[in-house]
């Protein structure tokens, strides 16, 4: 039996045939069975969620005209900030950090009434591209346990993926929601820029981080994008731009949709399944009434280094306040402010973030600024400036979302370069602000899923749920499963 879907899951709740404690029960007994394979949750809480599953059949009892949303559980990625609850960012620095108040992102679910049975495991910081780089160690793929579950937000999609969760929260700051939900086989969103508040989510690049969801198909995301979207007077950063009903957007018909295939993402470097996958979601689209049209996006080939140098020097800003002092990690008997600064910093940090601080900092200091971060934001203008005209030619853009299948653990820890060159499909989107939705499209012939990404203009997360979900209409590739996560439905 596949996994049930959210809308199926609101209407045997409305229907009296399951409760939401039910449902609880069920999905934690899951995490109880499946996560010390899957090491995707780092931090359950069951009295919590039982108390807040009680609470939901309380108020349908009373009558009360519930949300959609009403009794489902969730799982949030372990950046999102939650009143008394761990949230470690995956690493030692903030291992023992219990938020006093709750990001926005966690409150407007929790209005909604979902129930929240944990945190999941992430690269430390959001730093990764694997899940390999957490304090509470790597995030298995449950497709293969011996391959990475995609990085940052790997916990998140690992645990959906696996049926321990039907829906999870996730961020992308270059990918980090499209690529593990291509690795997992989900249905991953991120969100333009400024759509969904950043305020209580620990930062890694200000102006890159976005929050999104995972979660089997896209109409399993409708409801949810709908609650977290929208103007925060408490986050500066997000637009004051209506939000669609995103609902409104499933059913429709993408007879007429302009869709672009970028000619510089299928160069070297682009495994052969992958490109296959791509070409056969493009040629589902023409049999749908689509029109598939060859685009350049000319300054491709330096989205990495434009990247990484803004990403980096973001970080090295975001990152000098764990310095031992205020929260998080101290070292024990300092023997000056100094020695208290590094030593802090030196044994909260893991290897990666140290390694990305170091270089960002690099980026910032005096001398090196206008050569490499400076430089670094005309390049970007131009990108956006490049998506822009594109988005004249077409309405949205179908590309790769990762260069391979999932790889196996441990392969690329040593090869730091090849680990960021893995972002190259997915980081201009982050640098451009755009919204983008990863689907799955199939299997490679090992039996690891393979993900396709469409890229909006800003603020067309209804354009692209729809054709996500024109698309897995009319076929099939969204409900595969791994082994382990068959026959659970509650």
């Amino acid at each position: 039996m596949q996994e049930p879907s959210i809308a199926g899951l609101a209407a045997r709740l409305e229907a009296r045939d399951l409760s939401a404690t039910e449902l609880c029960q069920h999905y934690l007994g899951r995490i109880e069975a499946l996560n010390g394979s899957l090491n995707c949750v780092v931090t359950a809480t069951p009295d919590q969620a039982l108390a807040a599953a009680a609470a939901s059949d309380q108020r349908r009892a009373s009558g009360q005209t519930l949300s959609i949303l009403d009794g489902i559980p969730i799982l949030h990625k372990d950046l999102f900030c939650t009143r008394g609850v761990l949230t470690s960012c995956g690493s030692k620095m903030l291992a023992n950090f219990v938020a006093p108040y709750d990001a926005t992102v966690v409150s407007r679910l929790h209005a909604a009434g979902v129930v929240m049975l944990g945190k999941t495991n992430m690269d430390e910081f959001a730093m990764g591209s694997s899940n390999e780089h957490s304090h509470f160690g790597a995030v298995r793929n449950p497709w293969d346990l011996s391959r990475v579950a995609g990085g940052s937000s790997g916990g998140s999609a690992a645990a959906v993926a696996a049926g321990l969760a039907p829906i999870a929260t996730g961020t992308d700051t270059g990918g980090s929601i499209r690529q593990p939900a291509s690795f997992c086989g989900l249905t991953g969103l991120k969100p333009t820029y400024g759509r969904v508040s950043r305020y209580g989510m620990v930062a890694f690049a200000s102006s890159l981080d976005q929050a999104g969801l995972f979660a089997p198909a896209a109409a399993d995301l409708v409801n949810g994008l709908g609650v977290m979207s929208g103007m925060d007077p408490l986050d500066s950063t997000s637009a004051d731009v209506a939000v669609e009903d995103y609902a409104a957007a499933l059913g429709q018909s993408v007879r007429g949709l302009r869709v672009g295939l970028v000619r510089e993402h299928f160069g070297s470097g682009l495994n052969n399944e992958v490109e296959a996958r791509v070409r056969a979601v493009a040629q589902l689209l023409e049999q749908l009434g689509a029109t598939i049209l060859d685009v350049s996006l000319a300054e491709s080939e330096l989205t990495v280094p434009v990247y990484y140098v803004i990403a980096l020097a973001e970080a090295s800003a975001n990152l000098s306040r764990f310095d031992g002092v205020r929260y998080g990690y101290r070292s024990k008997d300092p023997e000056t402010l100094e020695d208290l600064y590094e030593r802090s910093r030196s044994e909260g940090f893991g290897d990666e973030v140290k390694r990305r601080i170091m270089l960002g900092t690099y980026a910032l200091s005096a001398g090196y600024y206008d050569a490499y971060y400076g430089k670094a934001q005309q390049l970007r203008r131009l990108m956006v400036e490049d998506f822009q005209r594109v988005f004249t030619e077409v309405d949205v853009i179908l590309a790769p979302t990762a260069p391979e299948p999932a790889f196996e653990l441990g392969a690329l820890v040593d090869d730091p370069v090849k680990m960021y060159l893995s972002d190259v499909y997915t980081c201009p989107v982050n640098l451009a602000g755009l919204p983008a939705i990863n689907i799955p499209a199939g299997l490679a012939s090992g039996g690891l899923p393979i993900g396709v990404q469409f890229i909006g203009s800003h603020f067309s997360e209804a354009k692209l749920l729809g054709v996500a979900d024109a698309i897995q209409r009319a076929s099939d590739w969204h409900r595969a499963r791994p082994e382990c996560a068959t026959g659970v439905a509650p």
